[in-house]
């Protein structure tokens, strides 16, 4: 008698729009409105911002140091949570850099210095989500955030998975953001063209190197 296997169905990922998180950074940068209250929260609305901009876990971005940040080669070192072969240098978004030199203009630290001051955003980042009407958004969200932003730009899931410190070659990124993957393939088959008139306009790919073998 073979013994059929429960269907196992991904939960539901919530991922802000990218509206939704510049109103979400905006209100917890604001705060009440108060100076006092405005300092405290800005830290909390760097977190999000570096969480969203890299991919980082929350630990990895609490664990994030100055010295990690290569701005000449537009590189910085993401310290990984789970083992330490998840330690991964990987290349910044524009929206990172930006940040991150705002970041270093506003403060002057020392290159063992923290980048991110706090532990945790989740108060102030209830607290904005609560008064804006979205739904309670966690620190997690914004690294599918993240991923959800790659895959629209058109980021291959295996690049993206690598940059997420995932060492399965993109299974697990396929299976969490797979559906996010079909709706932006249905979307993008539209600019595709065989009109001899695109020809020019056409950009040949190159496959990309095989992966590396999972550890």
């Amino acid at each position: 008698m073979s013994i059929r296997r429960k269907r196992i169905i991904p939960a539901k990922i919530d991922v802000p729009t990218r509206e939704q998180f510049k109103k979400l950074v905006a209100q917890i940068r604001f705060s009440d409105g108060r100076n006092d209250s405005q300092e405290k929260a800005k830290h909390g609305a760097d977190l999000v911002e570096f969480l969203a901009y890299s991919g980082a876990r929350l630990g990895e971005a609490v664990a994030a140091r100055w010295q990690d940040v290569k701005f000449e080669s537009n590189m910085i070192w993401i310290h990984g949570t789970k083992t330490e072969s998840s330690d991964r240098l990987i290349p910044m978004t524009g929206a990172l850099k930006q940040f991150l030199e705002r970041l270093e203009a506003e403060t002057e630290p020392k290159p063992e210095d923290s980048i991110i001051k706090i532990q945790s955003a989740k108060k102030c980042l209830q607290t904005a989500c609560r008064r804006l009407g979205f739904p309670h958004f966690t620190h997690h969200d914004f690294r599918h955030f993240f991923a959800t932003t790659c895959i629209e730009s058109g980021v291959y899931i295996p690049t993206i998975s690598r940059w997420l410190g995932h060492k399965d070659g993109g299974s697990l990124a396929m299976r969490t953001y797979g559906h996010l993957r079909q709706e932006h393939s249905l979307a993008i088959i539209k600019k595709v063209s065989f009109d001899d008139s695109t020809a020019d306009n056409v950009v040949r790919l190159t496959q990309e190197a095989p992966m590396e073998a999972s550890s």
